[in-house]
Protein backbone atom coordinates (compact mmCIF):
# COMPACT_ATOMS: atom_id res chain seq x y z
CA UNK A 1 0.00 0.00 0.00
CA UNK A 2 1.19 3.50 -0.75
CA UNK A 3 1.94 5.62 2.45
CA UNK A 4 -1.24 7.09 2.46
CA UNK A 5 -4.91 5.37 0.77
CA UNK A 6 -3.84 3.36 -2.25
CA UNK A 7 -6.60 4.11 -5.05
CA UNK A 8 -6.76 0.96 -6.62
CA UNK A 9 -7.90 -1.26 -3.44
CA UNK A 10 -10.82 -2.20 -3.41
CA UNK A 11 -11.79 -4.05 0.36
CA UNK A 12 -10.78 -6.05 2.79
CA UNK A 13 -13.05 -7.46 5.76
CA UNK A 14 -11.98 -9.70 8.26
CA UNK A 15 -12.62 -13.70 7.66
CA UNK A 16 -13.39 -15.87 10.64
CA UNK A 17 -11.35 -18.98 10.04
CA UNK A 18 -10.54 -21.75 7.99
CA UNK A 19 -9.62 -23.84 5.26
CA UNK A 20 -11.24 -24.48 1.89
CA UNK A 21 -11.03 -27.09 -0.76
CA UNK A 22 -8.75 -25.18 -3.11
CA UNK A 23 -8.54 -21.13 -1.89
CA UNK A 24 -5.82 -20.90 -4.69
CA UNK A 25 -8.48 -22.02 -7.24
CA UNK A 26 -11.14 -19.61 -6.10
CA UNK A 27 -8.81 -16.48 -6.05
CA UNK A 28 -7.50 -17.70 -9.70
CA UNK A 29 -11.42 -18.16 -11.20
CA UNK A 30 -12.63 -14.44 -9.49
CA UNK A 31 -9.56 -13.02 -10.97
CA UNK A 32 -10.43 -14.89 -14.89
CA UNK A 33 -14.09 -13.09 -14.07
CA UNK A 34 -13.00 -10.14 -13.64
CA UNK A 35 -10.57 -10.18 -16.54
CA UNK A 36 -13.96 -11.60 -18.58
CA UNK A 37 -15.95 -8.69 -17.21
CA UNK A 38 -18.13 -11.05 -15.48
CA UNK A 39 -18.77 -9.33 -12.27
CA UNK A 40 -21.95 -10.52 -10.79
CA UNK A 41 -20.09 -14.19 -11.10
CA UNK A 42 -17.76 -12.46 -8.62
CA UNK A 43 -20.16 -11.31 -6.38
CA UNK A 44 -21.36 -14.95 -6.06
CA UNK A 45 -18.44 -15.75 -4.98
CA UNK A 46 -18.09 -13.30 -2.18
CA UNK A 47 -19.65 -13.83 1.40
CA UNK A 48 -22.50 -11.57 2.40
CA UNK A 49 -19.84 -9.11 4.09
CA UNK A 50 -17.94 -8.81 1.21
CA UNK A 51 -20.50 -8.38 -1.05
CA UNK A 52 -22.02 -5.83 0.67
CA UNK A 53 -19.16 -3.27 0.94
CA UNK A 54 -18.43 -4.10 -3.15
CA UNK A 55 -21.27 -5.28 -5.05
CA UNK A 56 -20.82 -5.90 -8.60
CA UNK A 57 -21.28 -2.49 -10.15
CA UNK A 58 -18.57 -1.02 -7.60
CA UNK A 59 -15.87 -3.83 -8.59
CA UNK A 60 -17.13 -2.91 -12.53
CA UNK A 61 -15.94 0.51 -11.52
CA UNK A 62 -12.70 0.15 -9.62
CA UNK A 63 -11.29 -3.14 -11.77
CA UNK A 64 -11.93 -1.31 -14.92
CA UNK A 65 -9.93 1.59 -13.88
CA UNK A 66 -6.50 0.24 -13.07
CA UNK A 67 -5.44 0.38 -16.60
CA UNK A 68 -5.61 3.81 -16.75
CA UNK A 69 -3.14 3.93 -13.31
CA UNK A 70 -1.13 1.00 -14.06
CA UNK A 71 -1.28 0.44 -17.60
CA UNK A 72 -2.62 -2.51 -19.22
CA UNK A 73 -2.68 -6.61 -18.10
CA UNK A 74 0.19 -8.57 -19.02
CA UNK A 75 -0.38 -11.90 -16.76
CA UNK A 76 -0.20 -13.21 -13.37
CA UNK A 77 2.05 -15.22 -11.09
CA UNK A 78 2.48 -17.68 -8.90
CA UNK A 79 -0.68 -18.12 -6.21
CA UNK A 80 0.86 -18.29 -2.47
CA UNK A 81 -1.41 -19.65 0.49
CA UNK A 82 -1.13 -19.12 4.09
CA UNK A 83 -2.94 -19.15 7.18
CA UNK A 84 -3.01 -15.43 8.71
CA UNK A 85 -5.08 -14.23 11.86
CA UNK A 86 -7.74 -17.25 11.39
CA UNK A 87 -8.41 -17.42 7.66
CA UNK A 88 -6.41 -18.69 4.98
CA UNK A 89 -5.42 -16.11 2.49
CA UNK A 90 -3.78 -16.54 -1.15
CA UNK A 91 -1.83 -13.81 -2.86
CA UNK A 92 -1.41 -14.03 -6.43
CA UNK A 93 1.25 -11.91 -7.90
CA UNK A 94 -0.20 -9.17 -10.78
CA UNK A 95 1.62 -8.02 -13.71
CA UNK A 96 0.92 -4.81 -15.61
CA UNK A 97 2.94 -2.52 -18.21
CA UNK A 98 3.67 0.46 -15.43
CA UNK A 99 3.62 -1.78 -11.77
CA UNK A 100 3.95 -4.83 -9.96
CA UNK A 101 0.74 -5.38 -7.65
CA UNK A 102 -0.32 -8.04 -6.06
CA UNK A 103 -4.27 -9.33 -5.71
CA UNK A 104 -4.67 -10.28 -1.61
CA UNK A 105 -7.94 -12.85 -1.21
CA UNK A 106 -9.21 -14.00 2.30
CA UNK A 107 -11.62 -17.27 1.92
CA UNK A 108 -13.90 -18.26 4.87
CA UNK A 109 -14.54 -21.60 5.91
CA UNK A 110 -17.33 -21.98 3.34
CA UNK A 111 -15.31 -21.23 0.79
CA UNK A 112 -16.52 -17.83 0.46
CA UNK A 113 -13.96 -14.34 -0.54
CA UNK A 114 -14.18 -12.57 2.33
CA UNK A 115 -11.84 -10.13 1.70
CA UNK A 116 -10.16 -8.98 -1.53
CA UNK A 117 -7.58 -6.00 -1.92
CA UNK A 118 -5.69 -4.96 -5.19
CA UNK A 119 -1.99 -3.40 -3.68
CA UNK A 120 1.62 -2.80 -5.08
CA UNK A 121 4.02 -6.19 -4.59
CA UNK A 122 6.78 -5.59 -2.56
CA UNK A 123 9.07 -6.31 -4.65
CA UNK A 124 12.42 -4.84 -2.78
CA UNK A 125 15.28 -6.73 -1.75
CA UNK A 126 16.46 -7.71 1.71
CA UNK A 127 17.84 -4.93 3.25
CA UNK A 128 22.19 -4.91 2.98
CA UNK A 129 23.77 -5.74 5.95
CA UNK A 130 25.64 -2.71 7.64
CA UNK A 131 29.01 -2.71 7.01
CA UNK A 132 31.45 -3.24 9.43
CA UNK A 133 32.99 -0.01 8.78
CA UNK A 134 29.69 2.01 9.29
CA UNK A 135 29.60 4.64 11.89
CA UNK A 136 26.91 2.50 13.28
CA UNK A 137 25.28 -0.69 14.11
CA UNK A 138 21.99 -2.10 13.80
CA UNK A 139 20.11 -4.85 16.98
CA UNK A 140 16.93 -6.23 17.37
CA UNK A 141 14.28 -4.33 19.80
CA UNK A 142 11.15 -5.49 20.71
CA UNK A 143 8.63 -2.81 20.81
CA UNK A 144 5.87 -3.90 23.85
CA UNK A 145 5.34 -6.59 25.66
CA UNK A 146 4.87 -10.61 25.37
CA UNK A 147 2.91 -12.22 22.20
CA UNK A 148 1.84 -9.05 20.94
CA UNK A 149 5.17 -7.11 20.72
CA UNK A 150 6.22 -5.56 17.76
CA UNK A 151 9.74 -6.59 16.16
CA UNK A 152 12.23 -3.58 15.50
CA UNK A 153 15.40 -2.82 14.31
CA UNK A 154 17.16 0.05 16.66
CA UNK A 155 20.45 1.58 14.17
CA UNK A 156 23.04 2.97 17.06
CA UNK A 157 26.09 5.01 16.26
CA UNK A 158 29.13 3.52 17.29
CA UNK A 159 31.05 5.73 19.98
CA UNK A 160 30.45 6.78 22.90
CA UNK A 161 27.34 8.19 24.46
CA UNK A 162 24.17 9.59 25.09
CA UNK A 163 22.69 9.89 21.47
CA UNK A 164 19.47 12.10 20.67
CA UNK A 165 17.25 9.79 18.67
CA UNK A 166 14.37 9.59 16.63
CA UNK A 167 11.11 7.04 16.28
CA UNK A 168 9.98 6.47 12.97
CA UNK A 169 6.12 6.39 12.37
CA UNK A 170 4.75 4.52 8.84
CA UNK A 171 2.14 5.83 6.50
CA UNK A 172 -1.32 4.51 6.72
CA UNK A 173 -1.11 0.72 5.38
CA UNK A 174 0.51 -2.52 6.90
CA UNK A 175 3.96 -1.60 6.50
CA UNK A 176 7.09 -3.57 7.75
CA UNK A 177 9.85 -1.67 9.48
CA UNK A 178 11.60 -0.14 6.58
CA UNK A 179 8.18 1.15 4.74
CA UNK A 180 8.74 -0.92 2.10
CA UNK A 181 6.94 0.12 -0.99
CA UNK A 182 8.04 -1.36 -4.35
CA UNK A 183 11.87 -1.15 -4.27
CA UNK A 184 12.03 1.51 -2.07
CA UNK A 185 12.73 1.01 1.89
CA UNK A 186 12.86 4.86 2.80
CA UNK A 187 12.84 4.39 6.75
CA UNK A 188 16.01 2.15 5.90
CA UNK A 189 17.18 5.05 4.22
CA UNK A 190 16.36 7.76 6.93
CA UNK A 191 17.47 5.54 9.55
CA UNK A 192 21.00 4.45 8.50
CA UNK A 193 21.54 8.03 6.62
CA UNK A 194 20.62 9.69 10.38
CA UNK A 195 23.03 7.21 12.40
CA UNK A 196 25.41 7.58 10.58
CA UNK A 197 25.69 11.27 11.90
CA UNK A 198 25.24 10.32 15.23
CA UNK A 199 21.35 9.74 15.84
CA UNK A 200 20.30 6.43 17.28
CA UNK A 201 16.64 5.77 15.38
CA UNK A 202 14.37 3.01 15.80
CA UNK A 203 12.20 1.79 13.43
CA UNK A 204 9.76 -1.26 13.71
CA UNK A 205 6.82 -3.43 11.81
CA UNK A 206 3.78 -1.93 12.35
CA UNK A 207 1.37 -3.82 13.95
CA UNK A 208 -1.06 -3.85 10.89
CA UNK A 209 2.12 -5.79 9.20
CA UNK A 210 3.32 -7.89 12.04
CA UNK A 211 0.15 -8.95 13.62
CA UNK A 212 -3.04 -8.49 11.66
CA UNK A 213 -5.14 -10.66 13.79
CA UNK A 214 -5.53 -7.83 16.42
CA UNK A 215 -7.94 -6.17 14.23
CA UNK A 216 -10.23 -9.29 13.31
CA UNK A 217 -12.19 -8.34 15.83
CA UNK A 218 -13.50 -4.95 13.32
CA UNK A 219 -13.20 -2.45 16.34
CA UNK A 220 -10.46 -0.29 16.26
CA UNK A 221 -9.62 3.35 15.37
CA UNK A 222 -5.94 5.06 14.56
CA UNK A 223 -4.76 4.93 17.99
CA UNK A 224 -5.12 1.10 18.46
CA UNK A 225 -3.60 1.11 14.82
CA UNK A 226 -0.63 3.42 15.14
CA UNK A 227 -0.42 6.30 18.23
CA UNK A 228 -0.57 3.25 20.93
CA UNK A 229 2.53 1.79 19.86
CA UNK A 230 4.59 4.80 18.83
CA UNK A 231 4.20 5.68 22.50
CA UNK A 232 5.36 1.98 23.45
CA UNK A 233 8.38 3.16 20.76
CA UNK A 234 8.99 6.29 22.56
CA UNK A 235 9.55 4.29 25.55
CA UNK A 236 11.39 1.63 24.71
CA UNK A 237 13.71 3.98 23.08
CA UNK A 238 14.39 6.50 25.84
CA UNK A 239 15.56 3.73 28.20
CA UNK A 240 17.72 1.91 25.57
CA UNK A 241 21.33 2.27 26.40
CA UNK A 242 23.50 5.05 24.77
CA UNK A 243 20.53 7.10 24.08
CA UNK A 244 19.70 10.65 25.82
CA UNK A 245 16.47 10.00 27.71
CA UNK A 246 16.22 14.05 27.09
CA UNK A 247 16.67 14.13 23.19
CA UNK A 248 14.25 11.94 21.82
CA UNK A 249 12.22 12.91 18.33
CA UNK A 250 9.57 11.46 16.03
CA UNK A 251 9.55 11.31 12.42
CA UNK A 252 6.23 10.51 11.03
CA UNK A 253 5.83 10.35 7.34
CA UNK A 254 2.46 11.02 5.84
CA UNK A 255 -0.29 9.09 7.99
CA UNK A 256 2.33 8.84 10.54
CA UNK A 257 3.31 12.82 10.56
CA UNK A 258 -1.00 13.23 10.68
CA UNK A 259 -0.41 11.15 14.31
CA UNK A 260 2.74 12.68 15.20
CA UNK A 261 1.47 15.80 17.39
CA UNK A 262 -0.91 13.27 19.29
CA UNK A 263 1.97 10.55 19.92
CA UNK A 264 3.73 13.37 21.53
CA UNK A 265 0.94 14.91 23.87
CA UNK A 266 0.03 10.98 25.02
CA UNK A 267 3.78 10.14 25.66
CA UNK A 268 5.43 13.28 27.69
CA UNK A 269 8.52 12.09 26.45
CA UNK A 270 8.92 13.69 23.16
CA UNK A 271 11.20 16.56 22.63
CA UNK A 272 10.65 17.58 19.27
CA UNK A 273 8.71 16.50 15.72
CA UNK A 274 9.74 15.79 12.07
CA UNK A 275 6.68 15.89 10.02
CA UNK A 276 7.74 14.77 6.19
CA UNK A 277 4.42 14.94 3.87
CA UNK A 278 2.21 15.15 6.92
CA UNK A 279 -1.66 15.83 5.63
CA UNK A 280 -3.47 18.65 7.46
CA UNK A 281 -6.62 18.06 6.36
CA UNK A 282 -9.19 15.09 6.80
CA UNK A 283 -7.77 11.93 5.17
CA UNK A 284 -11.49 11.23 3.87
CA UNK A 285 -11.24 14.63 2.11
CA UNK A 286 -8.01 13.45 0.57
CA UNK A 287 -8.57 10.29 -0.40
CA UNK A 288 -11.55 11.39 -2.61
CA UNK A 289 -8.74 13.65 -3.65
CA UNK A 290 -6.42 11.84 -4.60
CA UNK A 291 -8.62 8.76 -6.67
CA UNK A 292 -9.41 12.65 -8.22
CA UNK A 293 -5.96 13.48 -9.68
CA UNK A 294 -4.75 9.60 -10.34
CA UNK A 295 -8.22 8.66 -12.63
CA UNK A 296 -6.43 12.40 -14.71
CA UNK A 297 -2.64 11.40 -14.93
CA UNK A 298 -2.15 9.23 -17.73
CA UNK A 299 -4.52 10.79 -20.53
CA UNK A 300 -6.11 14.24 -18.43
CA UNK A 301 -9.29 12.42 -18.66
CA UNK A 302 -11.68 11.05 -15.84
CA UNK A 303 -13.16 7.79 -17.45
CA UNK A 304 -16.55 6.33 -17.13
CA UNK A 305 -15.07 3.54 -14.89
CA UNK A 306 -13.18 6.05 -12.82
CA UNK A 307 -15.96 8.43 -12.57
CA UNK A 308 -17.97 5.78 -11.54
CA UNK A 309 -15.30 4.33 -9.10
CA UNK A 310 -15.28 8.10 -7.80
CA UNK A 311 -18.44 8.46 -7.04
CA UNK A 312 -19.07 5.29 -5.36
CA UNK A 313 -16.03 6.17 -3.15
CA UNK A 314 -17.97 9.68 -2.25
CA UNK A 315 -21.13 8.11 -1.49
CA UNK A 316 -19.18 5.94 1.27
CA UNK A 317 -17.44 8.41 2.62
CA UNK A 318 -21.28 10.51 3.13
CA UNK A 319 -22.18 7.03 5.05
CA UNK A 320 -19.23 6.59 7.25
CA UNK A 321 -19.58 10.29 8.44
CA UNK A 322 -22.92 9.66 9.16
CA UNK A 323 -23.92 9.34 12.76
CA UNK A 324 -26.75 6.70 12.17
CA UNK A 325 -24.16 4.45 10.58
CA UNK A 326 -23.15 1.75 12.24
CA UNK A 327 -18.98 1.80 13.54
CA UNK A 328 -18.89 -1.96 12.07
CA UNK A 329 -20.00 -1.31 9.14
CA UNK A 330 -17.56 -1.57 5.99
CA UNK A 331 -16.48 1.88 4.99
CA UNK A 332 -14.09 3.29 2.29
CA UNK A 333 -11.44 0.47 1.66
CA UNK A 334 -13.41 -2.04 3.43
CA UNK A 335 -12.14 -0.34 6.69
CA UNK A 336 -14.66 -0.03 9.22
CA UNK A 337 -17.02 3.17 9.86
CA UNK A 338 -15.26 3.45 13.47
CA UNK A 339 -11.67 3.75 12.17
CA UNK A 340 -12.60 6.11 9.71
CA UNK A 341 -14.60 8.21 12.55
CA UNK A 342 -11.46 7.84 14.74
CA UNK A 343 -9.33 9.33 12.34
CA UNK A 344 -11.80 12.11 11.14
CA UNK A 345 -11.41 13.35 14.40
CA UNK A 346 -7.95 14.01 14.07
CA UNK A 347 -6.45 17.66 13.32
CA UNK A 348 -2.94 17.34 13.16
CA UNK A 349 -2.60 21.37 13.32
CA UNK A 350 -4.81 21.73 16.52
CA UNK A 351 -3.07 19.25 18.38
CA UNK A 352 0.55 20.38 17.38
CA UNK A 353 -0.31 24.01 18.66
CA UNK A 354 -1.55 22.41 22.18
CA UNK A 355 1.76 19.98 22.58
CA UNK A 356 3.78 23.68 21.24
CA UNK A 357 7.00 21.10 20.53
CA UNK A 358 9.84 22.46 18.01
CA UNK A 359 9.12 20.93 14.39
CA UNK A 360 10.36 20.57 11.24
CA UNK A 361 7.90 20.43 8.38
CA UNK A 362 9.10 18.56 5.15
CA UNK A 363 7.24 18.35 2.15
CA UNK A 364 8.03 17.07 -1.56
CA UNK A 365 6.75 19.45 -4.10
CA UNK A 366 6.24 16.37 -6.48
CA UNK A 367 3.55 14.65 -3.87
CA UNK A 368 0.81 13.58 -5.34
CA UNK A 369 -0.75 12.11 -2.52
CA UNK A 370 -0.10 15.06 0.11
CA UNK A 371 -0.15 18.43 -2.14
CA UNK A 372 0.46 21.84 -1.77
CA UNK A 373 -2.40 22.45 0.26
CA UNK A 374 -1.54 20.28 3.01
CA UNK A 375 1.64 22.34 2.84
CA UNK A 376 0.18 25.84 2.86
CA UNK A 377 -2.27 24.96 5.94
CA UNK A 378 1.22 23.76 7.76
CA UNK A 379 2.95 27.32 6.66
CA UNK A 380 -0.39 29.14 7.16
CA UNK A 381 -0.61 27.49 10.81
CA UNK A 382 2.94 28.11 11.72
CA UNK A 383 5.24 30.53 9.82
CA UNK A 384 5.35 33.11 12.60
CA UNK A 385 5.98 30.29 15.31
CA UNK A 386 10.22 30.23 16.16
CA UNK A 387 10.02 26.97 16.67
CA UNK A 388 9.03 25.43 13.61
CA UNK A 389 11.25 25.13 10.39
CA UNK A 390 9.94 24.10 6.82
CA UNK A 391 11.90 22.58 4.11
CA UNK A 392 10.11 22.66 0.56
CA UNK A 393 11.90 20.07 -1.97
CA UNK A 394 11.27 20.65 -5.68
CA UNK A 395 12.26 17.34 -6.99
CA UNK A 396 10.56 15.29 -4.36
CA UNK A 397 7.72 12.91 -4.49
CA UNK A 398 5.44 11.30 -1.38
CA UNK A 399 8.63 8.49 -0.45
CA UNK A 400 10.98 11.42 -0.29
CA UNK A 401 12.93 10.54 -3.25
CA UNK A 402 13.71 12.18 -6.39
CA UNK A 403 12.19 12.65 -9.78
CA UNK A 404 11.32 14.75 -12.97
CA UNK A 405 8.21 15.54 -14.39
CA UNK A 406 4.29 15.20 -13.06
CA UNK A 407 4.63 12.32 -10.34
CA UNK A 408 2.71 8.87 -11.02
CA UNK A 409 1.82 5.73 -8.61
CA UNK A 410 4.32 3.98 -11.50
CA UNK A 411 7.37 5.74 -10.17
CA UNK A 412 6.85 4.21 -6.59
CA UNK A 413 7.75 1.06 -8.37
CA UNK A 414 11.10 2.40 -9.66
CA UNK A 415 14.33 1.91 -7.30
CA UNK A 416 15.47 4.66 -5.19
CA UNK A 417 16.44 6.15 -2.11
CA UNK A 418 15.54 9.00 0.13
CA UNK A 419 17.38 12.47 -0.77
CA UNK A 420 20.84 12.69 0.86
CA UNK A 421 20.15 16.57 1.43
CA UNK A 422 16.54 15.41 3.37
CA UNK A 423 18.65 13.47 5.79
CA UNK A 424 21.01 15.89 6.24
CA UNK A 425 18.70 18.36 7.31
CA UNK A 426 16.45 16.82 9.30
CA UNK A 427 20.28 15.78 11.05
CA UNK A 428 21.25 19.28 11.35
CA UNK A 429 17.94 20.16 13.03
CA UNK A 430 18.01 17.60 15.48
CA UNK A 431 21.35 18.59 16.72
CA UNK A 432 20.24 22.00 17.09
CA UNK A 433 17.55 20.69 19.45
Amino acid sequence: MLSLLLATSLALSAGTSAQTADPAALASQALDRLDAGDYTQVEALFGAQMAAAVPADKLKAVWESLPAQVGKATGRGEATVSAQGGATMVQIPLHFEKAELVAKFAIDAEGKIAGFVVQPAQTAAPAPAVADDAAYVERDLMVGDGERALPGTLAMPKGDGPFPAVVLVHGSGPHDRDETIGPNKPFLDIARGLAAQGIAVLRFDKRTKARPQDFTGGEFGVDQETTFDAVLAVDVLRKAEGVDPKRIFVLGHSQGGLMAPRIAALSGHVDGLILLAAPARPLLDILIEQNRRLAVLDDGKTSDAERDAINALIAQVRVARDSATDPAAKGPMGLPVGYWRSIDGVDPVAEAKRVKLPMLVLQGARDIQVVDADWQNWKGAFHDDPKVAFKLYDKLNHLGIAGEGEGSLAEYQQPGHVDPQLIDDVAAWIKAH
